[in-house]
């Protein structure tokens, strides 16, 4: 299983954020903080915000903002988000999972990545 770094780099903008939490803060300077491309960053923060993680405000002090407080954040909600649901590989003989002797595996594992992810909190990583 491989993360996008659009993954990364949305967790990575999100971190940031929560660092200054409940303040905001402009693309430009979490772009150069990070060393994300700010074109890049625009597009998954629109995301973000779309999905209700982020709050932003228009205008010469405008910037971005958590929605909420980072501790209600999950690490696994960010990356579903940016990724789309969080599955490890399947079988590439099998149609249907459960057909499979193997399926048990990458079910297993995939439940644990999610229990893992949701698990992990904003504010525990800043």
């Amino acid at each position: 299983m491989k993360f996008s770094t659009k993954a990364e780099y949305g967790l990575r903008a999100m971190v940031n954020l929560a660092g200054c939490f409940p303040a905001q803060k402009n693309l430009t300077n979490i772009s150069r903080e990070e060393k994300i491309s700010l074109k890049y960053l625009e597009r998954i923060v629109g995301e973000l915000r779309k999905k209700n993680l982020l709050k932003s405000t228009k205008g010469k002090s405008g910037g971005y903002m958590l929605a909420k407080n980072p501790k209600n954040i999950k690490v696994g909600e960010i990356i579903e988000i940016l990724d789309g649901p969080i599955e490890p590989t399947k079988c590439s003989l099998c149609k249907v999972e459960s057909k499979c002797s193997s399926s048990f595996v990458w079910i297993k594992l995939g439940k644990e990545i999610k229990k893992t992810l949701r698990l992990i909190k904003l504010n525990e990583l800043v």
